[in-house]
């Protein structure tokens, strides 16, 4: 029976959870969250995301991420989303995202009294695609009757490729 070299054993411990971690991955391409200064979210504060696309034969999944705490006084947000292409066309897409109902309350998960969504852009069952690679900037901007829309802790945006 062959005994491991003292080398081999930290190189087995340190690549075994390396592997295993990465074939438990999600398929996460990009995300990110940025914090809204002083928790009121100001409708002239307009939040950048910039990414890198590779694959445009991929279909994604685009969310925004919304963490707010109990204080905060509507059920729903209203943004719009500004994209612009790598072959620099702009676009402009308004959602209302659900936050609440009046059966469960808050649709988050939270803890304690902070909250935090992930709310769906492209409905599940479609495929949405990037038609060009190249890089990205989606802005997103809130379009509430309250400015500034207090009790907002961070806003952001995930962006997953779908497993085929």
């Amino acid at each position: 029976m062959k005994v491991l070299t003292i080398s081999t054993r930290i190189l087995l411990t340190l690549l075994l959870p390396a592997c295993l971690l990465s074939a438990c991955t999600t398929g996460d391409l990009y995300e990110k969250t940025v914090t809204i200064p002083r928790q009121e979210w100001k409708a002239a504060y307009k939040p950048v995301f910039t990414f890198e696309i590779r694959d445009t034969t991929a279909s994604y999944q685009l969310y925004v991420t919304f963490r707010h705490n109990d204080r905060y006084h509507f059920n729903n947000i209203w943004v719009n989303l500004y994209t612009l292409s790598p072959d620099k066309k702009q676009g402009k897409a308004q959602y209302e995202l659900p936050l609440a109902s009046n059966d469960k309350g808050w649709l988050a998960t939270g803890m304690d009294d902070i909250y935090e969504h992930r709310i769906a852009l492209t409905p599940l069952n479609q495929d949405f695609r990037f038609q060009r690679a190249g890089t990205y900037t989606f802005t997103l901007e809130q379009v509430m009757r309250e400015d500034p829309l207090l009790n907002v802790l961070n806003v952001g945006l995930r962006i997953e490729k779908k497993k085929s």
